[in-house]
């Protein structure tokens, strides 16, 4: 049976590190703002943006929501960015997705400044990560390795495998579990059996967005396991459910550590946006 990793309890921790290292700064004259902007209005995008002012004031971050029309043209927007980039107040910027299709989300991502980049995916911050220079990595790429280094586990010549390719999970996780000395393989839709590739992993991290994708014949006895997965699915009762990608139950009985979906990679992922906005706050 497979030992729980508490993203919970570990997110705690590094907020509680945060929240000193802000009060700290705070005393010395430094105020952290986070500004966020959040286009258009949905139920969903508005309870994920007051979660994050939540969470950030409630380690003595500063957090500027701006809702802006889903009319918004691209100049505009780009002026915005701008103007947060030219702003000494401004510490960090996020910008929240999805975005009216009309926008280039590409190119407003890279028009933040690297140094206020909280979400880690300007191209400069991805390149420090790949030239073994990390400044700032994408908040759910750190959270997992984390969770993974929580578990005390040697990295330096493990077999690591990774199952999703995305430019703020997967390809940045990889690239920590190499910078960390493992050997590292990064499977995607077009891989050729799967199961073979996943039953080498000392350490398995899952981040497609499939539920159950993940089964017992995908796992090593005694694996490290990741589960970055979200995913709502219909119960047959008609209830809603989150699960991750990975089949809790059956790989649990046979993996060393996993993380549980909810209370694994998503608590963490958001202490580590209050701890990016912590460092763009310091370098600038």
């Amino acid at each position: 049976m497979a030992k729980l990793i508490d993203g919970v309890a570990l997110a705690a921790t590094v907020k509680q590190n945060v929240q000193c290292r802000v009060a700290e700064l705070a005393a010395a004259g430094k105020k952290i703002t986070l500004h966020a902007v959040l286009v258009g209005c949905t139920a969903a995008a508005e309870m994920y943006a007051q979660r994050q002012g939540e969470s950030c004031r409630a380690v003595g971050i500063d957090y500027q929501l701006h809702t802006l029309p889903a009319e918004i043209t691209q100049a505009q927007m780009a002026d915005l960015l701008r103007g947060f980039n030219a702003d000494k107040s401004v510490s960090g910027i996020m910008l929240n997705l999805p975005l009216p299709k009309h926008l280039d989300v590409t190119a407003l991502q890279y028009l933040i400044d690297p140094r206020k980049d909280v979400e880690g995916v300007h191209p400069a911050n991805i390149g420090y990560l790949v030239a073994g220079h990390t400044q700032i990595v994408p908040c759910t790429a750190i959270a997992a390795m984390e969770l993974i280094e929580s578990t005390g586990v040697e990295l330096r010549g493990a077999e690591a495998v990774v199952v999703g390719a995305s430019e703020i999970v997967g390809k940045p996780v990889s690239l920590l579990l190499s910078d960390r000395r493992a050997t590292v393989t990064m499977c995607r839709s077009a891989t050729k059996d799967l199961a073979m590739h996943c039953c080498r992993a000392d350490i398995l991290v899952a981040a497609v967005g499939k539920p159950g994708m993940i089964g017992p014949q995908h796992v090593k006895e005694g694996a490290v396991v990741i589960d970055v997965g979200i995913n709502r699915i219909t119960l047959p009762d008609g209830s809603k459910k989150t699960v991750g990608d990975v089949e809790f139950d059956a790989v649990r009985e046979k993996a060393g550590y996993i993380t549980p979906v909810p209370g694994g990679v998503g608590p963490m992922t958001v202490a580590m946006l209050l701890k990016n906005t912590l460092t763009c706050a310091e370098l600038v």
